[in-house]
């Protein structure tokens, strides 16, 4: 099929990967390069544009389009030129208008990490660990105009390991991701992908992660407390200002199901083991991995070595 796909991080690279073999796609929407570095002089491509201009260096042509809006016809401008016959959406960051919707005959489908009606939004994978669920997946929607509401053409689930991160997670949905949109692809092709309506009332969302839920709240349980750790990984991070009085990230954790009676947020042992900070649910979190305002990233035994605690 003559597909155009629209998607910009690591999540969307193996989608793209498995289309550009087994289909013909006429074009590549990304978001805008991104300013990095310390003084942000720099640009980066995101993921997406680099991977497309690697597949063109070896001999593929296949154009790149960055708008920077989709509602002002440019970009509708574009599609009409390039005339897909179907539209993939995978981790884009905007929401498609109603006219780009429209355009491609075959419709617009999207490769969603979460099992929807569940986690929609732009943190499925993050809000599924903080939230303390073992199971997560992927769909593949038809989409529509209201955010992750559209059909389901295809679900496949995973679990999710007691240990997993977010980023860790995310790299395997992504590959998921990437094996299940070829069969969705098809079965459009074939005109026998199904349209499952999702049930709205059971919807929950998964809003952008930020800074302020980085800070550990040591009255929730130990295992909640592990989740957020994992589930804020590698970005913003969880943070705790009790060990030093500033905030220091938290990197490497686990739950010791060992009974306290110290009050939440007190310091309980600190020694070659780690850190063990008494929780709410008079357990333990014993931090294994730590980073310290202005340092670089370090084990909690490394650190006392040169910061005794007393406990």
């Amino acid at each position: 099929m003559r597909i155009v796909f629209m998607g910009t991080p690591e999540f969307a690279v193996p989608s793209l990967k498995a289309l550009i073999r087994d289909h013909e796609v006429a074009g590549v929407f990304c978001q805008p390069d991104k300013p990095v570095g310390r003084h942000q002089n720099k640009l980066q491509p995101p993921a997406v544009k680099a991977c497309t201009l690697d597949y063109n260096a070896a001999g593929c042509n296949i154009p790149v389009y960055q708008p920077e809006k989709l509602r002002d016809g440019t970009a509708l401008a574009i599609l009409k030129e390039l005339a897909p016959e179907l539209i993939v959406v995978a981790a884009y960051g905007r929401i498609l208008p109603d006219d780009i919707l429209a355009l491609p005959p075959k419709g617009c489908i999207n490769v969603h990490s979460s099992l929807l009606p569940k986690y929609r939004g732009s943190a499925p994978i993050n809000w599924a660990i903080i939230n303390g669920e073992q199971e997560t997946g992927v769909t593949i929607m038809h989409m529509a105009s209201e955010l992750d509401a559209g059909d389901i053409i295809l679900q496949e689930s995973t679990s999710i390991h007691p240990t997993e991160t977010a980023d860790m997670l995310y790299n395997r949905l992504a590959e998921l991701g990437g094996r299940m949109i070829l069969e969705a692809v098809a079965q459009i092709e074939a005109g026998i992908a199904q349209r499952v309506p999702q049930d709205h009332e059971k919807a929950t969302l998964a809003p952008m992660l930020s800074k302020a839920m980085s800070p550990v709240d040591w009255s929730r349980s130990a295992q909640e407390i592990f989740n957020q750790l994992r589930g804020l990984y590698p970005w913003p991070g969880a943070s705790t200002d009790i060990i030093t009085g500033e905030p220091m990230k938290l990197w490497g954790a686990q739950v010791v199901e060992k009974h306290t009676d110290a009050v939440p947020g007190t310091i309980v042992a600190a020694g070659k083991a780690g850190i063990d900070i008494a929780c709410g649910d008079c357990h333990i979190l014993r931090v294994l991995e730590l980073q310290p305002p202005g340092k670089k990233r370090m084990t909690a035994v490394a650190y006392l070595a040169g910061h005794p605690i007393q406990v």
